[in-house]
């Protein structure tokens, strides 16, 4: 399986979809198409934990003052459901891989990636 979530207004997610080449990707914007129970459950079993699929650079995190509170990995999923900014971008899943987010290691891991395919 191929598939991309990422946000249409991202800068950062369009600037990395750029980066690749991806024909054959099913990909879904999560304003318009919310994550469903089945994907957000399927993104945990690969990528460990609903932590690290969480972002903590969304406004809303501050804003409900997430931050001072110890949050449990219910919490995380709970959040990710209820509203799209709070899901690390963008995330691809290449087969049982998958890549969170817009550090550097993880596009590092994306170009070894797709230089080996």
């Amino acid at each position: 399986m191929k598939k991309i979530y990422y946000l249409k207004t991202c800068d950062s997610c369009l600037r990395i979809l750029k980066l690749f080449p991806l024909d054959g990707f099913s990909a879904q914007e999560i304003k318009t198409q919310p994550i469903t129970i089945e994907q957000i459950e399927e993104m945990k079993n690969l990528a460990g934990n609903y932590e690290s699929l969480f972002s903590r650079r969304a406004k809303k995190y501050s804003a409900m003052g997430l931050k001072d509170q110890t949050l449990e990995e219910v919490d995380y999923k709970r959040l990710i459901l209820s509203d799209y900014t709070f899901l690390k971008r963008p995330v691809i899943i290449i087969d049982k891989d998958i890549y969170i987010g817009n550090d550097k290691k993880n596009i590092n891991a994306l170009q070894l990636r797709f230089t080996s395919v």
